[in-house]
């Protein structure tokens, strides 16, 4: 591991120059994974996205190419915010792989007011991200968009020169996100119901009195499903009621399903929806990081002590995920991947399958009439092929020979020593 370690820096500059061109869009997002022990001068308490808050996390960034092949990682302390991981990923485009201009795509939590400014500073920098929901909801408010014209449509550009000075805002409304985020809050607002109805009853049956005790009952009840905001609340001695707050409610409902991007792009640049489609690919290194965090690779629990162990295990397991990358691309015939998937003429909408993926689905077989395989169950077929160490009775010494592979295992072998070709961009 310290031997990998050394070679980092080179193996990164190889995987740069070999995916990564001017102009080239780079993906960056960052997830972080829990350690077990204390020791380790990189763990610390701090946000956990794999839902262990009482143990320390580290954190590692990881910059994809477009098409979401793995170039660079880096790890940093658990307690460090998403957004102070952004910096060093712009040094290391520009100094370290010689990129004279990159577009960064990264989520909306990574572009802060302070990265913006850095990223202006930066030249032949530009980049393509989101705004958060507060401040979609201000420019709600200011009348820079209305809700309402997206009715009939679901892409749409604006101009905010006052907050957003030079940058291009495009408004982006999904029916069916919204449509499921409403009947997400009704759920969850009919459970803090249930849970204020037996409140109520409790305190009209005098087994409940006195304004702090009931405000102690209710406090955990309208926070159990995070819609606090949406009730209003009456608590005395011996009464309590409660009220959905419908004005509220109906403010933040005009606004689902929206999101706003914003870029330093100018039209010329990159049209609307390509951009929407872009921003919509940062999906490949967060579906790189379930892989990493996924039963092949495993890059959690990290047991390791020394932080330098740490950092090499992180690069391992991204080093695998490019081995995984290039194996899912060149098994598409065998697997229920989308061999071909096609461009979607509405970059909002959901993505669409091809035929032949739909039949893949429909079938559970491939174009050329095998069982289609998941990616694990296909390792799994591979792994049914043995070598055999064989010694003949009355001699010493031995042989070794492979079982002869099946139909399956002989394409899937095939087509990782010939995978398809890949025209670089």
């Amino acid at each position: 591991m310290d031997w990998l370690l050394e070679r980092q820096a080179r193996i990164e500059d190889r995987l740069a120059a070999r995916h990564l061109r001017d102009g080239e869009m780079v993906l960056y997002d960052v997830s972080s994974s829990y350690f077990e022990g204390r020791t380790c001068p990189l763990a610390k308490l701090g946000y956990s996205r794999d839902g262990k808050g009482g143990l320390p996390q580290i954190i590692y960034g990881l910059l994809c190419d477009t098409d979401g092949r793995p170039v660079a990682v880096e790890v940093f302390t658990g307690e460090l915010h998403d957004d102070k991981t952004l910096p060093a990923q712009i040094i290391k485009c520009k100094d370290r792989f010689g990129l004279s201009r990159i577009v960064l795509v990264a989520d909306r939590g990574m572009v802060t007011k302070a990265n913006i400014e850095l990223l202006a500073e930066a030249s032949g920098v530009d980049w393509i991200t989101a705004l958060k929901a507060p401040t979609i909801k201000k420019l709600a408010r200011s009348g820079a968009f209305e809700p309402s014209l997206f009715d009939e449509q679901n892409l749409g550009e604006i101009t905010d020169v006052a907050e957003f000075p030079g940058e291009r805002l495009i408004v982006c409304r999904n029916p069916l996100v919204g449509a499921q985020r409403a009947r997400k809050r009704e759920e969850l607002l009919a459970a803090t119901e249930t849970d204020l109805a037996q409140i109520a009853h409790r305190v009209d049956h005098g087994t409940l009195l006195g304004a702090d005790q009931i405000g102690l009952a209710v406090r955990p009840a309208l926070k159990r499903y995070r819609v606090k905001k949406h009730f209003q609340i009456t608590i005395t001695d011996t009464t309590f009621t409660y009220t959905r707050d419908t004005t509220g409610i109906a403010a933040e409902a005009a606004l689902d399903g929206f999101y706003i991007l914003r870029t330093s792009l100018t039209e010329t640049d990159l049209q609307a929806g390509d951009l929407v489609r872009a921003y919509k690919n940062l999906e490949q290194a967060e579906r790189a990081f379930g892989s990493l965090k996924g039963p092949e690779l495993q890059i959690r629990p990290i047991h390791h002590r020394l932080a330098e162990r740490v950092r090499a295990h992180v690069l391992i397991c991204m080093l695998a995920y490019y081995l995984t990358w290039h194996l899912k691309a060149a098994w598409k015939p065998l697997l229920f991947t989308d061999e071909h998937r096609p461009v979607n003429p509405d970059p909002v909408a959901k993505a669409v399958r091809s035929t032949s993926a739909q039949q893949k689905a429909q079938t559970k077989q491939t174009s050329a009439g095998q069982p289609a395989h998941s990616y694990r169950t296909l390792l799994a077929e591979l792994a049914t092929q043995t070598r055999n160490t064989t010694r003949l009775h009355g001699h010493t010494r031995t042989f070794e020979k492979l079982t002869q592979p099946t139909a399956l295992q002989t394409q899937a072998h095939k087509l990782a020593a010939h995978p398809p070709v890949v025209v670089d961009r």
